[in-house]
């Protein structure tokens, strides 16, 4: 009998660490990859890829990464009510800075499929909304 009651305690504890290892490693609600669109009309859409990280307190990432990636070079997050805000600057085709400036809101927080954030996208002169869903 004190050899089963054993190793139910042992398979207890060792079910008790896995699931605190796989809630470790989900890390912040933003890190991960995002994907959707941004446009100033419903017909004028521009594919885009986020891919965020959270490093020492920060939230770092990249505007659709790959050869012609976009660095953040501005990240915040209002904890409060988990609005966010990303700037980063790329030369246009004739090497003049663009400004990117994007504001959103992260919903369905507690979700693992259907998260998202959307809002505003603007992109040089052009501005419209945006919704990215976490890959």
């Amino acid at each position: 009998m004190k050899r089963n009651s054993c190793f139910g305690v042992v398979a207890m504890v060792a079910t008790i660490a896995l699931a605190t290892s796989a809630l470790a490693q989900a890390g912040h609600p933003l890190k991960g990859s995002w994907s959707g669109d941004w446009g100033p009309t419903p017909d004028h859409r521009n594919r885009v890829l986020l891919l965020l990280d959270w490093e020492d307190n920060e939230i770092t990432g990249v505007i659709n990464p790959g050869r012609n990636a976009v660095p953040l070079t501005s990240a915040t997050l209002n904890p409060e009510d988990w609005t966010i805000r990303f700037e980063a600057q790329a030369p246009d085709r004739n090497g003049n800075m663009l400004q990117y400036v994007i504001e959103g809101k992260v919903e369905n927080l507690g979700s693992w499929t259907n998260r998202r954030i959307s809002g505003t996208w603007q992109h040089g002169d052009e501005m419209g909304d945006f919704m990215v869903i976490l890959n």
